[in-house]
């Protein structure tokens, strides 16, 4: 318990450096919301009332320390340029990049686990040096590429899928197999490198000698403790596809949270930029203390030693 509290300060002290570090920069963002929110043609007076009402000509220790409570609050801020609410805006659009992302994880996890596995148990042979290629193409493959290869062809083309948009789950099949594709191939090699070396255990070795079917030695015995070092990994790709995939849902025009964040950045929507990044910090940093905790889950002997 101390040691997950411990993790909890660290966790709130790497928000509020995180906060510190984007409001700095969003103050530096060329961009004025006064002018945004009231247009070009307003004058100077109507301007600096608005600003002051804002509260933009306070001292930045000021402005931060009020961005801060107001965040703890669950309040960050409104868009300069729709005036649409910032954690409004990221709670409406957080379901379409949730399921976008758990599809994604569904390809990487049925897919890339079996054949890491098969291939670590068959290494060096024809099988392990033909998917060791596939991986790494598949991994070089550019996601902006893939996916609009993938839309022109098997959607625009054959129409086996929706072209772009949200309204059904079908309209996620491509999206999440474009993301799929690339995290298949590095999760394979991953897997791979670890069940190897699992394989050469002792532990393993008696389990074989004591007539341990090859199924069982390989996903019961080998695999958990394989797939421990590939926790972190997924835990911080889950964390980056949750705090929002831009590229895939820009080319599918899935109404997300990176859709969310590019459009902010287009239009120097400041309030909105800092709050889709805070919301991606604080999803890296949940990841961080979810994978300790399952650590603690699966093996044994980081229990034992807290």
């Amino acid at each position: 318990m101390p040691s997950v509290l411990s993790r909890l300060g660290w966790a709130l002290v790497t928000l509020l450096g995180t906060s510190l570090i984007v409001f700095t920069m969003a103050k530096m963002i060329p961009a004025d919301p006064v002018a945004a929110m009231v247009g070009p043609r307003a004058d100077a007076e109507t301007r600096e009332r608005i600003a002051r009402q804002l509260g933009l000509r306070d001292p930045f220790w000021v402005q931060y320390g009020r961005y801060v409570r107001n965040a703890l609050h669950g309040d960050l801020g409104r868009s300069s340029v729709t005036n649409e609410s910032v954690a409004d805006a990221i709670r409406t659009r957080f379901p379409t990049t949730l399921w976008l992302a758990l599809g994604g994880l569904a390809w990487w996890l049925v897919i890339g686990i079996p054949v890491g596995v098969f291939t670590a148990r068959w290494r060096n042979s024809r099988l392990d040096r033909t998917v060791l290629v596939l991986a790494m193409v598949a991994v070089s493959i550019p996601t902006f590429w893939l996916g609009r290869v993938l839309q022109f062809d098997l959607a625009y083309r054959r129409g086996l899928f929706p072209v772009a948009g949200f309204a059904s789950w079908q309209h996620l099949l491509l999206p999440s197999f474009t993301l799929g594709v690339v995290g298949v191939g590095y999760y394979a090699r991953l897997v791979h490198s670890n069940m190897v070396e699992v394989l050469n255990q002792d532990y393993v070795r008696c389990a074989r000698a004591k007539g341990v079917s090859e199924p069982r030695l390989l996903f019961r015995h080998a695999l958990p403790n394989a797939l421990l070092p590939v926790l972190t990994v997924l835990g911080m790709d889950v964390a980056a596809l949750l705090g929002g995939v831009v590229f895939t849902e820009a080319i599918f025009a899935l109404p997300g949270i990176g859709m969310l964040a590019l459009h902010a950045v287009l239009k120097l929507d400041v309030p909105m930029i800092m709050g889709t990044v805070l919301f991606a910090a604080a999803m890296v940093v949940g990841a961080n203390i979810a994978v300790d905790l399952v650590y603690r889950l699966l093996d044994p002997r980081i229990r034992s030693s807290v």
